[in-house]
Formats: C-alpha cells, structure tokens, sequence
C-alpha cells in the first residue's frame, strides 16, 4: 500500500487488463468525494516517451458510508506500446522522476498454472485462530487449492510460524497488508458503528486486489474468509463439482454459495484430541450442528 501525496490516494497494485480495451486497472483506496482527478503516467520504451492518460476513477459502492473505499484507477494505454510500470499523479503534468513508479502486474499471457486459489479475507487483530486456520488449510487442500492468499496486517508469533510452514509447503503466499499505518481502520462493517475512515481493515480491498493478481494465474478464484470453507455435498472435491456446475451452467463466470453457520456454542465431544489442547483456536471438527436455513 503506497500513499500518494495528496494523502487521499493509496495505491495497491496495477494490472493489465485487455478483455474489452487495453488498459491498465490500478486497484487502489481513494477517499470517495475528495479525489476528483488522476492520472497515469506511462513511460514507453525503447525512446523513453511519457504516455498520460486521464484516468477514470470507479470507487466501489459497497463502502457501507466509510469516506474510503476499494477503487478502480482505470487508464487507457498508449496504442504503440505496453509500459511495464506505471505512475498514479494528481496533475498531467510535473516531472516522472519524483513519482513512485508501480509494475504493472498480468502483462503476459500464461496458461493456468493453478487450478483453485482461495483468497482469505484480512488477517488482523493479533490473529491466533491457529487450529482452525490449520484445519481450514487442510480442508483447502484435500478439496483441490493449490494456493492460498493472506493479506496479514498482524498476527501471533505462533501464527507466523505457521505462516512460515505452509509458504516453505508452497501452498501460502502472504501479502503485506499495512493500511492502519497510512488510515484509521475499523473493526466493523459498517461506518454508523465505528466512524473511522475504512471498514473492516481494507477487507474489499484486499479481495479485490486478489481477484486481479490471480486473473492470469489461477483457473478459478475463491473468495473466503478464515473460517469459511466451501464444501461440497456431491462431489469429493471442487474440481469435479466445478465440472458439473458449469456443465448446467454454461457461460457462467461467478458462482455463490449458499452460507450455514455451524455455532460455536453448541460442541460434540467427537474429534476432542488431547494433543490438540495446547494448540489455540477453535476446533471446528467439534462444531458439526448447523443452524436451521434462513
């Protein structure tokens, strides 16, 4: 997360993204009616040409009444040429070198090296959910992720060394998640509950910036949170229930899934192994009576 010097725009990571024009999206937090211009900078190579392009600036809806939110900073590229970095500028005009210059991420085109890539939501709050992160991953893993992206803002030392495990195993990427260094970050979902200046610690961000970072990487993108898993009741594993979903549903490219809640409050004595006592966190094996469907 890189602050720009109107303090109103904090850059996360642009991408190339050519599916109707060629144009390079930068998802970003902007203040949601106090930026009204930007623009990107593009530098072409091989003669070194700076490319300025009025961006188009989409902050998301879903904010729930926080000043800042997810944004899109959407720029056409030049015609006769693909920048491989770009910078984000208030004015059209000033001097390329005092800007911070950002990679432009997904410029070229791979076959899938990923199947299942689940993105978990913000890791916040001196996270020390360890049992239930461990089962999760495990679950992930034997349903078919290849990957699993976490946006940490902080965690427990535990956590970490747990973090450590899976990313040395492959299967976790981490990405660092600072945003209560540079804005005043709520709990909450909702601004009436807690009045600071983005909710839930960047958390749409943080997928959406998961969605674009895996367009090029990953067949299909699962957007969860810790302590969601997607689990299906016919088939033994996503791959094969993907298969037959977008069998009956072709042409689909979202799917939602139904959510049940499983309480912590209502336990089995089932799955209570002891050497799993010292470890924190909840044991979701334990917790296998649902709530009634809404």
């Amino acid at each position: 997360i890189t602050p720009l010097k109107d303090n109103r725009t904090f850059i996360v990571s642009p991408y190339f993204d050519n599916r109707e024009r060629k144009l390079t999206r930068v998802i970003g937090i902007v203040h949601h009616n106090e930026v009204k211009e930007l623009y990107c900078w593009f530098c072409c190579h091989p003669d070194g040409k700076i490319y300025v392009s009025r961006a188009d600036i989409d902050v998301h809806s879903d904010r729930f009444e926080f000043p800042y939110g997810a944004t899109d900073i959407v720029c056409l590229e030049p015609e006769n040429c693909d920048p491989t970095h770009v910078s984000i500028h208030q004015f059209p005009r000033g001097d390329i070198d005092q800007l911070p210059r950002f990679e432009i991420k997904n410029r070229k085109a791979e076959p899938f090296p990923v199947d299942f890539t689940v993105c978990i939501s913000t890791m916040f709050g001196n996270y020390n959910n360890v049992l239930q992160f461990i089962q999760s991953m495990e679950m992930y893993r034997i349903l078919g992720a290849q990957k699993v992206m976490i946006y940490k803002n902080n965690c427990s030392h535990l956590m970490e060394k747990v973090l450590k495990f899976y990313i040395e195993e492959g299967i976790v990427e981490v990405i660092p998640w600072p945003i209560d260094s540079h804005l005043k970050v709520s709990i909450m979902w909702h601004h009436s509950l807690d009045a600071k200046d983005i909710g839930y610690y960047g958390q749409i961000t943080a997928l959406n910036d998961c969605v674009y970072r895996n367009m090029r990487r990953s067949k299909f993108v699962l957007l969860n949170d810790a302590d969601e898993i997607i689990l299906p009741l016919k088939h033994p594993d996503w791959k094969t229930m993907m298969q037959s979903l977008q069998q009956q549903n072709p042409g689909a490219g979202v799917f939602l899934f139904e959510n049940h809640i499983f309480p912590k409050t209502v336990s089995t004595p089932v799955f209570n192994i002891s050497s799993w006592n010292t470890v924190p966190g909840v044991n979701i094996l334990q917790h296998v009576h649902r709530e009634p469907d809404r």
